[in-house]
């Protein structure tokens, strides 16, 4: 047995049961392995992107982490984008990147580099020194990975440590469970969120529908206020669901959402910030006079928590009566694309949703949708969609999954249409064509840019020519059809769904 079978056979009975793979050279024998290793699916992305942004919606679904296997440090920093979003949406994900044979480092060859340095930006890293060793770090990376609130974990694997002969696996400890909360701090909790002003601020693992119905049994006890964060990474939202209303994107518009909170609880969520900086603004959102207190870190039991909270001081209260969203009608908009997909949803789907300044239209009829599951861009580095519903179709083959798609973000992972194509997943991808970057030319009026330039607007729209997006798609082996009215979309939306495979819609946008 040599190195890469150790470390294979090691974590197929470690629990990783799916490998997004973009291999080269140095990572051949680790290829041989997974070969001779039936426990472990190999898929391929044709790009890095692709592989670390699909291990990341299976990690949100599955709970559990796929592996990725790249190629050296130039192969982990094209997919090190979404490792950051995995990062932020703290999704358990197990890196194995090869790197050059121990003895060859020292020639400095042309593909050689730091990878230790590249992958400690996203999370924890380790570089095997040995065949011996090779398993042993196979399991602890797994463990990493799985610690809570779980973590981008990666191995670097030399290409002489996989060839050369190595012992049998080895067992991979059994994750820790997340930390219960203290007496002292329910005790605190409770009494907080019972006073005028409170809100109660939801991230991470309380966005399930246990955490969701806790906080819903809490604020009717209360009468405090219920937020969540701006992008989540996975939320159960829905007809019949409790809502916790994502804080706005846009400075002005969270501090206003939190300006009558006297006092915030955060559970399984952080201290709310603006994303940029701007001229004269604070970074946090909250002021110096609001009171932050914590219920339970991102690591923590958040459900357990909110649970024993409710006990204490909620009361069952009947939902808000909320109407089922209807298929829109005339021009396909904004809005009208957001309500018709929230009328036709289909229950227990997952939406994957990179739409960008339209996805803020679907949010809105979110709640009156059929019951589903909604992942976001946690990290806010675009490219994330595609490939996260590759990911997502993975792990749950028995849902529909909805890549609702900005047609800007969506071409940087359009490789991942093909890896869709071939694993023949059930994905419907609708691209919200409106052929500019819509959100830089808000950005560009709000830094006071009201008449752009020319090469201003140059660098915020996607004509000239304008893309076409069923042409890409069946490039790439996808059915696709482009419509610009509601009615279109809507049959089409219900043919994709019926159909098995993939299925483009490219929604074009009016206005």
């Amino acid at each position: 047995m040599n190195g890469a079978d150790s470390l294979i056979r090691t974590s197929v009975e470690g629990g990783i049961e799916v490998c997004f793979a973009n291999p080269g050279t140095t990572e051949m024998h680790l290829v041989a392995a997974l070969d001779q290793n039936p426990g472990i699916r190999a898929v391929l992305g044709l790009f890095e992107g692709v592989c670390t942004g699909a291990a990341d919606g299976y990690g949100r679904m599955a709970g559990r982490p796929a592996a990725t296997l790249l190629h050296l440090g130039p192969g982990l920093a094209n997919g090190i984008a979404n490792l950051h979003n995995a990062r932020r949406a703290r999704t358990p994900i197990v890196n194995w990147i090869g790197d050059q044979a121990s003895w060859h480092l020292a020639a400095d060859a042309p593909l050689t580099s730091d990878i230790e340095s590249l992958a400690r930006t996203v999370g924890w890293v380790r570089e095997n020194k040995s065949a011996a060793e090779l398993a042993r770090d196979g399991a602890e990376t797994i463990g990493a990975a799985l610690s809570a609130p779980g973590q981008v974990a990666t191995l670097v694997v030399p290409a002489d440590c996989a060839w050369d002969e190595a012992p049998g696996p080895v067992q991979t400890a059994a994750p820790e469970a997340p930390a219960p909360v203290a007496e002292a701090q329910l005790v605190a909790t409770a009494s907080a969120l019972s006073q005028p002003g409170a809100l109660l601020f939801l991230g991470g693992s309380a966005l399930g529908e246990a955490g969701l119905r806790a906080a819903q049994r809490i604020a009717a006890g209360t009468g405090c206020r219920v937020l969540s964060e701006t992008f989540s990474a996975r939320t159960e939202i829905g007809h019949g669901l409790p809502v916790a209303a994502p804080l706005p994107y846009f400075p002005e518009q969270g501090r206003e959402a939190l300006a009558a909170a006297t006092n915030v609880v955060l559970a399984g969520a952080l201290d709310p910030v603006a994303f940029f900086g701007y001229p004269g603004q604070a970074s946090r959102l909250l002021g110096d006079d609001q009171v932050l207190s914590v219920l339970a870190e991102p690591g923590d039991d958040a459900i357990g928590a909110l649970e024993a909270i409710a006990e204490r001081v909620g009361k069952d209260a009947p939902l808000e009566e909320r109407p089922r969203a209807e298929v829109g009608s005339g021009a396909l908009t904004v809005g009208s694309l957001g309500q018709t997909l929230a009328a036709l949803l289909p229950e227990q789907a997952i939406v994957v949703n990179e739409a960008a300044t339209t996805g803020l239209a679907f949010n809105a009829f979110a709640p009156s949708a059929a019951p589903h599951t909604s992942l976001g861009l946690t990290g806010g580095a675009i490219g994330q969609g595609l490939p996260c519903a590759v990911g997502a179709a993975i792990a749950c083959p028995d849902r529909p999954v909805v890549a609702f798609q900005a047609d800007g973000s969506g071409l940087y992972t359009l490789q991942a249409l093909w890896t869709m194509a071939r694993e023949s997943l059930d994905v419907v991808v609708v691209v919200c064509a409106n052929r500019v970057y819509r959100i830089l030319q808000a950005e560009l009026a709000r830094a006071g840019v009201m008449e752009p330039g020319p090469k201003a607007q140059s660098l915020t729209d996607l004509g000239n020519p304008n893309i076409d997006w069923v042409a890409a798609a069946k490039a790439f082996g996808v059915p696709g059809v482009a419509v610009d009215d509601s009615a279109a979309f809507a049959d089409a939306f219900r043919r994709a769904l019926a159909e098995p495979g993939p299925q483009l819609i490219e929604a074009i946008l009016q206005g």
